[in-house]
């Protein structure tokens, strides 16, 4: 018999109950940010239709955009073949899912200049995060 947890009780949560959260764009397929949902952040994600992650470094949710206004609309959950990471495919909402003010968290790229690897910034800010996060 099917209970009301049996789609959490799935997850292979880590030793402390969270799970790793990939935030692709719909229609782009562009991976936007990584972040963690524990078992909480993720019942509230499917009953809101909005990401909500859990925040390690402050140690409490986080629904996606609830400072910077820049929220994700969910459309879409998957789990992995090994139950240990979750794919969320979102609609950025104000287009820019990073702190930095830039559409993705992942605009480092690595890049070779006469043989010295190096980290190349390769997206623009599209605003200051300081017009973004008011103090």
């Amino acid at each position: 018999m099917m209970t009301q947890t049996d789609w959490l009780d799935r997850i292979k949560w880590d030793q402390n109950g969270l799970i790793p959260a990939i935030a692709q764009e719909q229609g782009s397929n562009q991976i936007l940010m990584v972040a963690w949902m524990n078992r909480e952040s993720l019942t509230r994600t499917v009953a809101c239709g909005q990401a909500v992650y859990w925040s390690r470094s402050r140690n409490k949710l986080w629904h996606k955009g609830e400072e910077s206004g820049h929220f994700q609309k969910v459309h879409q959950i998957r789990l992995d073949c090994d139950d240990d990471v979750l794919l969320l495919q979102v609609e950025q909402v104000g287009g820019m899912a990073c702190h930095t003010g830039r559409h993705s968290c992942f605009f480092h790229e690595l890049q070779s200049n006469d043989g010295a690897m190096g980290w190349v910034e390769v997206e623009p800010v599209l605003k200051n995060p300081d017009d973004i996060y008011k103090k």
